[in-house]
């Protein structure tokens, strides 16, 4: 797939910040620009407002699957897919992660494919981390689906 966002309408953007330190710029798209849970395909673009380890990001979401209550024996499977996949980040970097219509995932950074997992589980485990009602961070869920809070 050449353009990551192609037939995609931005549904929201929310900026992260823990504390005193940007972290991200986050947008969602999707087919409709109106969230509904379950829709795909799904788009979810990352601009890094600083350096993050590839390691690091990956901790981060095992934390994030974990308190979401997902099983460890199904995110096991991810994690070298992850491993392969993640870049160490740099401040300015966008990642983006496009789950298609058939549940198979791709991810994009700066713009180039990274790497794709085929899992119908995964898009919808790993998205789950900014959109699930339980999320860690509500505000930003809120603002990615449309919610002005």
């Amino acid at each position: 797939m050449a353009e990551p966002l192609n037939g995609l309408k931005k549904v929201g953007e929310a900026k992260l910040k823990v504390l005193f330190w940007d972290v991200y710029n986050s947008t969602l798209y999707n087919q409709t620009g109106e969230y509904l849970e379950g829709q795909f395909p799904q788009a979810l673009e990352i601009d890094y407002l600083r350096d993050i380890d590839a390691k690091d990001l990956i901790e981060r979401t095992v934390d994030e699957w974990k308190k979401l209550d997902i099983e460890q024996i199904t995110y096991e499977r991810w994690i070298p897919l992850l491993s392969d996949i993640f870049p160490d980040i740099k401040k300015g970097d966008t990642l983006l992660l496009r789950v298609n219509d058939n549940l198979h995932s791709e991810f994009f950074f700066n713009g180039q494919t990274l790497g794709r997992i085929s899992d119908s589980n995964f898009g919808k485990s790993f998205l789950r981390i900014w959109l699930d009602i339980n999320c860690s961070y509500p505000k930003v869920r809120n603002q990615l689906i449309g919610l002005k809070k």
